[in-house]
């Protein structure tokens, strides 16, 4: 969501707001229990939403419609036998906002189930005109399940208390333990996860407090390697209030853009002090289900070449929607006499000044780099291919984020952010994108009179839809384009450039760009290539594309079951992997208890 809220203040209405949602949601947990389909619909909008997450369908699961949502409760309620729909203690209290400039009531709640307990959102608007006419409809709906009854997570009241937190006088203390259970040589892990970035660290703390044994493998030599190895100038392009991983927020004393050593160090300290199992310099090679065992056979290898064969239940592919990097095919490249690195290994441009660079790409990487180079006396040209959204990081990018600029605490803030639809949520980005208009009105005008080819996304829902269509074709404005609309840094249009050749490009008109250095930020292939290289084709086509906009309008195969038994992804920014990483942690745990099976 977008649109910032228009409360209405005073006791009086804060006490009448909250009335009303009990009110909605009593009527909605007696319709529930008497699996009244019509008295259900009664209560939604004809253009509601309600978005499932694990508590009704273990799945995420999108629905559009009063009639459709109201079918799907009410079957998925003679399993779930989900009651007690009431406003949740100790959350934000229900509040009148603007919601896609909708007013609405909007209230977060809790219930229970047969097997867990759940939170909620309902946003709520006034009678349609539809009859019948007498109150308050649902317009979103989100449920999620929050925990598993007798599987609790040990935090706050059911904090640990068990051998390795005691004294433990004449036995091995909290660190030999520590370093046994790291160890993993007397048994394997219930869990193995692939790449220890920000996704990897959430699910594994994630499944820790749930007593799921989980060992995370990377190949690089530290923990954070995967930012600290990044180009040298890089810092988040969002607001550190939104980054936070489970259980452990930043300290208030950071940056609001946070440098990539600086969230390094944090990864490598989160990993210790939420006790996750941890090998470093630990490649994943190959992978194969045994369907008779219902495990994996994995196959890591060590940075001492050794390598070990373990049996997991279940694979978390974790290492980003940024894999492999792709090398396009470019026409006389092969020819030419300098350098060619991807921007997967550029660091900084320190040991090219005096020389001249191209740099292929327009997204962040590109643009960073360029200006990189550029900062270190570097003549650097950027090379655009397609058309790229622009938007300035301040004040622009930070409309997406307006929701977590409200008074509720982050896990709040997660709950209302989750709870859109993809209709919603391309609502949503169209209206803020009008907005970023209006205020990076200067620098697309300025950038369009350059020769930079500038579109809004293929409905005007700007650089978001772009990151979850495709997960690039975006920059978010650090200053590349002030350095572009200047002629500090070059601009040339990909189809001007007839091949490449040993002193650099020659464009169609026999023309020639020298350089000595071309960087090739040109994007990475697709999580479904690493599956393919690493599991075979038979479970890379079974499961298909992994990240885009599946049919039902959420992300491909992230954070939920595939077609696969045991095999499992997360990917995404901070804030993704914050929220995800426990529904998926959640369904893991269902399926190591029996509540249900692999897929």
């Amino acid at each position: 969501m977008n649109d910032l809220d228009h409360a209405e203040p005073g006791e009086r209405h804060a006490t009448d707001t909250a009335a009303l949602a009990s009110h909605w949601l009593a009527a909605f947990d007696a319709a529930l229990q008497a699996e009244d389909a019509s008295a259900v619909a009664a209560l939604f909008q004809p253009d509601s939403h309600w978005r499932d997450l694990v508590a009704f369908t273990w799945h995420i699961t999108p629905h559009e419609g009063a009639a459709d949502i109201a079918g799907a409760l009410v079957t998925a309620q003679r399993s779930t036998k989900a009651r007690g729909f009431a406003l949740a203690a100790g959350r934000t209290p229900p509040r009148r906002v603007a919601r896609l400039g909708i007013d609405v009531i909007e209230a977060i709640f809790e219930f229970e189930t047969a097997i867990g307990r759940g939170n909620g959102v309902v946003r709520l608007i006034a009678d349609s005109g539809v009859p019948p006419r007498d109150g308050l409809r649902a317009w979103v709906f989100l449920t999620t399940l929050e925990e598993l009854k007798g599987f609790e997570e040990h935090v706050g009241e059911r904090r640990p208390t068990g051998e390795a937190y005691s004294r433990n006088f004449g036995g091995d203390n909290w660190l030999d333990q520590r370093v046994k259970r790291q160890a993993y040589a007397d048994r394997d892990p219930t869990v193995l996860v692939v790449g220890g970035g920000q996704a990897g660290l959430a699910v594994a703390a994630r499944l820790g407090q749930l007593d799921v044994d989980t060992l995370v493998v990377d190949q690089h030599d530290r923990i954070g390697d995967n930012w600290r190895k990044r180009y040298h100038s890089l810092a988040l392009h969002n607001q550190i209030h939104v980054n936070h991983l489970p259980y452990m927020p930043f300290p208030p004393t950071w940056p609001k853009y946070i440098p990539k050593d600086m969230l390094a160090n944090w990864f490598e300290y989160y990993a210790g002090a939420l006790e996750i199992n941890f090998w470093t310099g630990a490649e994943f090679v190959h992978g194969a289900y045994d369907d008779d065992a219902s495990c994996w056979r994995a196959t890591v290898r060590r940075s001492d070449g050794t390598e070990r064969v373990m049996r997991p239940r279940h694979l978390v592919f974790a290492n980003g929607v940024s894999g492999i990097p792709k090398i396009p095919t470019l026409p006389g490249l092969e020819d030419f006499a300098g350098e060619v690195v991807h921007s997967h290994g550029f660091t900084d441009g320190s040991a090219w000044t005096g020389k001249k660079a191209l740099v292929l790409g327009t997204g962040n990487s590109g643009h960073d780099v360029a200006q990189d180079l550029h900062s270190h006396g570097v003549d650097t040209t950027i090379i655009q291919r397609g058309s790229t959204t622009v938007v300035s990081v301040d004040p622009s990018a930070k409309l997406n984020y307006a929701l977590y600029d409200e008074d509720p605490p982050l896990e709040d803030c997660d709950l209302l952010a989750a709870s859109s639809t993809y209709p919603l949520l391309v609502r949503g980005y169209q209206l803020a994108v009008e907005k970023m208009v209006e205020l990076d009105k200067d620098l697309i005008e300025a950038l369009i009179a350059r020769g930079f080819k500038y579109d809004l996304g293929e409905d005007k829902t700007g650089h978001q839809m772009k990151y979850r269509r495709r997960g690039g074709g975006y920059y978010l404005d650090c200053g590349c384009s002030g350095l572009i609309i200047d002629g500090e840094i070059g601009l040339l249009q990909f189809n001007t450039i007839e091949r490449f050749a040993a002193e650099g490009a020659v464009l169609n008109d026999g023309a020639v760009v020298p350089a000595d250095l071309i960087v090739l930020a040109t994007g990475y292939f697709t999580q479904q290539e690493l599956v393919r290289r690493l599991l075979g084709d038979a479970v890379a086509d079974a499961v298909g594309e992994i990240w885009g906009i599946g049919e039902d309008g959420e992300l491909r195969n992230l954070y939920k079951r595939t077609a696969q038994d045991g095999l499992w992804f997360i990917a995404g920014s901070l804030a993704q992997c914050r929220i995800y990483s426990k529904y998926l942690a959640l369904q893991i745990k269902a399926v190591e208890v029996g509540m249900i099976d692999g897929r």
